[in-house]
């Protein structure tokens, strides 16, 4: 046989498995035309020379021993001196020459081993439970083959694989060699090639291939590749099956987490109730909670009661809903059956109720939570704080701020940000900018939810400029002002007389490569009309079309109401027939303003 030496194999540039293998188990006789064992020899010369050249290493160097002989050495030579090893020396001394033959260092001889002399260390070093060695040595293999180069490598391992027994460590190697390398179709070949030479790797070896197919998102893959594990008599496991459920309902793939959910009977298993509860909390999850309540049904018809947990996601599934006198319902019952409520329950009733705007019924919620003993955590609290900031009540959601500092919960991001939001939807910026500051003090980071409340808070007061400062201060820390943003502040400036600035900042939006909406256009058109600038206003119209932004009514009424102001009655006329517009009851006023104001002049003359 000719032997080769390793060079990287073409790599494809898409992630697919492997075709299956057929016939998965082999007779000894197709087995034997992987690998006959050679009949016993004696050590060639060259061989033994090499075996007492590294004996004598300590005490001459084998730059110096083998320097005739390096030259004259052939691959057959290093694997006789592997399997025959006629000194008996240690598997560390072989090793360590194996590695020596072909570094750097040996510079008298360009050696480089071939895949069987790489194969046959491999075989030797797990023998002898060198695995950290061996391992190195299939890592050094698999990145010089390449990728699609699983059948080569096994073909290779298989005909060097001799009377040792070294399988379980050499295939695991190797599979998880490929893994490591990003080449998860070769690590698939060969565990097919293990199955049908049949040859069983470790459970763990075939979970960590189901981990990278799970961190690339491969789910379809996933799933086959589990059941094909299964077909080869690993055992079925609950845990395992109940774990790729939440994997595949956490990644939205639910017709997938329902496959799985319904192998566990078909292998022999029974679902439990956290495998009921996990594929119900995904249907929650992607809004489905007529399934939800159908695999409760179907929970109940085969024994098993439901518990806490299950009362708990289908509560939030109907406060996702808004649906919260059937949540109080489903939480009547949970009561009825015995069920203690625990505070993700009644802290998901909270938040239901908060974002419905019936604080007042969250915080009977809060006290009966209370009552039982259960002590609300962060969540909990910002939950409420959140609710009352909403309608307003800043007071008490300053003084829950403090009451949960009492009970030793430290306010978090959300909490501040939270209190920013109300305090300058109030019209509080005294406090929110307090808020802020202690947000520094205590090293919490702001956001760009934060810093865009603050400018809004600012626009709403009128104080443009500091608005702007902020927005400098919230780009120069990293984070994105979104359109709507600009366009507050841009408003902002217009309102005041300050078109310039308006007008730089729309610049500023397009050189970030952002395409500014039709109501940022209006905005600093309506500041150009405004000023009696109508040549600048048709200018930005231009522009705008050019850009395929499309004008609204919005935006033709503003022009229609400059030029009435500031223009003449043709151009009212023209833009009013290039519109096509009905005028609406803001431009007819505009216009009979404007014809009063003509009708004024002319009785003066």
């Amino acid at each position: 046989m000719a032997i080769n030496n390793i060079s990287r194999t073409p790599s494809s540039t898409h992630l697919l498995l492997p075709p299956p293998l057929h016939h998965l188990y082999t007779t000894t006789a197709a087995a034997a035309a992987w690998y006959t064992p050679p009949p016993f020899q004696e050590p060639d010369p060259i061989t033994t020379a090499l075996s007492q050249a590294i004996q004598n290493s300590p005490s001459k160097p084998l730059q110096t021993s083998l320097k005739n002989l390096l030259p004259r050495l052939k691959p057959q030579h290093i694997t006789n001196l592997i399997t025959l090893n006629p000194n008996s020396l240690s598997p560390l001394s072989l090793f360590s020459f194996f590695t020596w033959l072909s570094s750097p260092t040996n510079s008298a001889a360009a050696y480089r081993h071939t895949l069987h002399s790489y194969c046959t260390m491999i075989h030797f070093l797990c023998t002898h439970q060198l695995l950290v060695e061996a391992k190195s040595l299939i890592q050094i293999v698999v990145s010089r083959k390449g990728k699609d180069s699983a059948s080569d490598v096994f073909a290779a391992i298989l005909e060097t694989r001799g009377t040792q027994r070294s399988d379980i460590y050499v295939f695991s190697g190797l599979i998880t060699a490929y893994l490591e390398l990003g080449f998860v179709p070769d690590a698939i070949q060969c565990f097919r090639l293990c199955k049908k030479h049949d040859f069983r790797v470790p459970f763990d070896t075939c979970k960590k291939v189901l981990d990278h197919l799970m961190n690339l998102r491969s789910f379809n893959l996933v799933w086959g590749f589990y059941k094909e594990i299964l077909g080869c008599g690993y055992p079925p496991s609950l845990y395992f099956f109940n774990n790729l459920m939440h994997r595949f309902c956490k990644g939205g793939e639910m017709v997938l987490a329902l496959s799985v959910f319904n192998g566990i009977r078909k292998w022999g298993l029974s679902p439990s109730a956290v495998s009921f509860n996990t594929l119900m909390n995904g249907y929650i999850r992607v809004g489905d909670i007529d399934e939800g309540f159908r695999l409760k049904s179907d929970m109940e018809a085969s024994g098993i009661r439901p518990d806490v947990y299950t009362y708990s996601v289908l509560i939030n599934g109907l406060c996702k809903e808004r649906r919260m006198d059937s949540a109080r319902e489903l939480f009547d019952e949970m009561l009825e059956n015995g069920l203690a409520p625990n505070d993700v329950t009644y802290t998901t009733l909270i938040d239901g109720h908060c974002k419905n705007g019936r604080v007042d019924l969250a915080m009977e919620i809060y006290n009966q939570m209370l009552s039982k003993g259960l002590s609300p955590d962060l969540v909990t609290y910002n939950a409420i704080i959140n609710g009352l900031c909403k309608n307003g009540d800043l007071k008490q959601a300053q003084d829950l701020v403090g009451e949960m500092s009492l009970k030793g919960l430290k306010p978090d991001k959300i909490t501040y940000t939270t209190l920013i939001d109300g305090c300058c939807k109030e019209g509080d910026l005294e406090t929110a900018f307090k808020v802020k500051e202690t947000m520094i003090k205590e090293r919490i980071p702001l956001d760009d939810v934060a810093y865009t409340a603050l400018i809004s808070g600012l626009c709403k007061e009128g104080r443009e400029v500091e608005a702007e400062k902020m927005l400098r201060e919230m780009l120069r820390l990293g984070f994105k002002a979104d359109d709507e943003t600009y366009t507050m502040i841009i408003n902002e400036f217009c309102k005041k007389g300050d078109v310039k600035t308006g007008s730089k900042m729309l610049r500023e939006m397009q050189i970030d490569g952002r395409k500014p909406s039709v109501v940022t256009y209006n905005v600093l058109m309506n500041g150009y009309c405004k000023q009696g600038q109508l040549k600048n206003a048709s200018v930005l119209l231009i522009a705008m079309m050019n850009l395929g932004v499309v004008p609204d009514d919005v935006t033709y009424n503003i022009l229609l109401e400059g030029h009435c102001k500031y223009g003449n009655p043709d151009d009212v006329s023209n833009l009013r027939g290039a519109k096509g517009l009905v005028l609406d009851y803001a431009s007819y006023n505009s216009v009979i303003g404007d014809l009063s104001k003509a009708s004024r002049c002319r009785s003066k003359v």
